[in-house]
């Protein structure tokens, strides 16, 4: 009998996990954490800034709980702590283009408008989606608001992007080859578009320098124009992201016709003169 007691007791330490919990109970522990960072991080996504009393409420779990969360995401790189919560973290990438105006122009204009749409076209995604992005302020923050755990893959010619999404273990990032084109971190030419070859794209989203009815989704730069017009001839679902300001312009290189478009994100301050056009095209249209 003594034999048998101590057999079972060795058997008993041999399933405990180092704080001598079972395994099983380690296991559902760590279920529950991840369930909180997916909790944590979507909360992130969707104001940029997250406190721990609202967490501790939303989650109803003890300041402690969450306060360890926090930290846990940050040596992740996921977030950064602030005092009673947490921020968005914008990458050290960005920093030598602080000083350019002609960069924070481009991020300043529009910038509430361009978050919504973002977080409007990101839930359009299902999961296991492969989906595939134009370069632009517009499609970035659509990347910033990928839900969490949804096994996506995404397919992008600008470094910017696949930088931002670097800590992301959930998205497979797959980066075209080609040359750098400086205007918005964008690879372009002939190793770009041949890298595409044999691709099947789910959902591409189009941002655009103008988007027009008769004209169709455009942009200033024939390479780019290509290379988005190649990727948006291989998805099967093409949604437009673009703020008000630029429906009715016309850019000198056409991207895809707009009757090639299956949706339309833009923001409130589209009228209904502006968006009937499209309307009329078929195109189902996503104010936010």
């Amino acid at each position: 009998m003594q034999g048998n007691d101590i057999m079972m007791r060795r058997q008993r330490r041999s399933q405990s996990g180092p704080n001598g919990q079972t395994e099983s109970g380690g296991s559902a522990t760590q279920d529950k954490q991840q369930i909180r960072f997916t909790a944590i991080l979507t909360s992130l996504q969707q104001t940029g800034r997250v406190s721990v009393d609202a967490l501790r409420e939303q989650l109803d779990v003890s300041v402690v709980t969450i306060r360890r969360d926090l930290d846990a995401l940050e040596q992740k790189g996921l977030l950064q702590r602030t005092h009673g919560g947490a921020v968005s973290i914008e990458p050290l990438f960005y920093e030598p283009f602080r000083r350019d105006r002609s960069f924070q122009a481009q991020v300043e204009r529009a910038a509430d408008e361009k978050r919504r749409i973002g977080r409007a076209a990101a839930a359009l995604i299902t999961a296991g989606e492969t989906i595939a992005l134009t370069p632009g302020t517009t499609t970035t923050e659509v990347i910033r608001r990928l839900p969490i755990n949804y096994n996506i893959t995404v397919v992008t010619n600008t470094v910017n992007v696949a930088m931002e999404l670097s800590k992301r273990k959930d998205v497979y990032v797959f980066v075209t080859g080609g040359h750098l084109h400086g205007e918005w971190f964008s690879l372009v030419g002939s190793a770009a578009l041949r890298s595409l070859d044999n691709m099947l794209i789910n959902t591409m989203f189009i941002g655009a320098d103008g988007m027009d009815a008769g004209w169709g989704a455009s942009c200033f730069n024939a390479d780019e124009a290509e290379l988005n017009s190649t990727m948006m001839k291989l998805a099967r679902r093409r949604v437009a992201v673009v703020d008000s300001g630029k429906l009715g312009v016309v850019a000198n290189w056409r991207i895809c016709k707009a009757d090639e478009l299956n949706v339309l994100v833009t923001d409130t301050a589209a009228t209904d003169e502006m968006i009937a056009p499209f309307q009329k095209l078929g195109i189902e249209i996503v104010r936010v």
